[in-house]
């Protein structure tokens, strides 16, 4: 199984846990972008810059997770009944 950050496995199948945790790493940078969005002292240049990579970030998060709801409602399937 893989693991996500802080070395404990995710408990799905090998594929779904690759693309959650590209997810999770996607999302990070989407924060940090954010968060550099808060600085007060950037220059307009910066502020570019963090918008276009902002940009290509949730264009990435919105291809990455396009079928991600049907693989996890196929391991959600593989749950028992019970």
């Amino acid at each position: 199984m893989l693991s996500n950050i802080d070395g404990k496995p995710l408990k799905v199948n090998s594929k779904l846990a690759t693309l959650l945790l590209e997810l999770g790493e996607e999302c990070e940078t989407v924060l940090f972008l954010l968060s550099q969005l808060r600085l007060s002292n950037l220059t307009d240049d910066q502020k570019g810059d963090i918008l276009a990579e902002l940009t290509g970030a949730i264009t990435h998060l919105k291809v990455h997770t396009e079928n991600l709801p049907d693989l996890i409602g196929d391991e959600i399937l593989t749950l028992p009944d019970d």
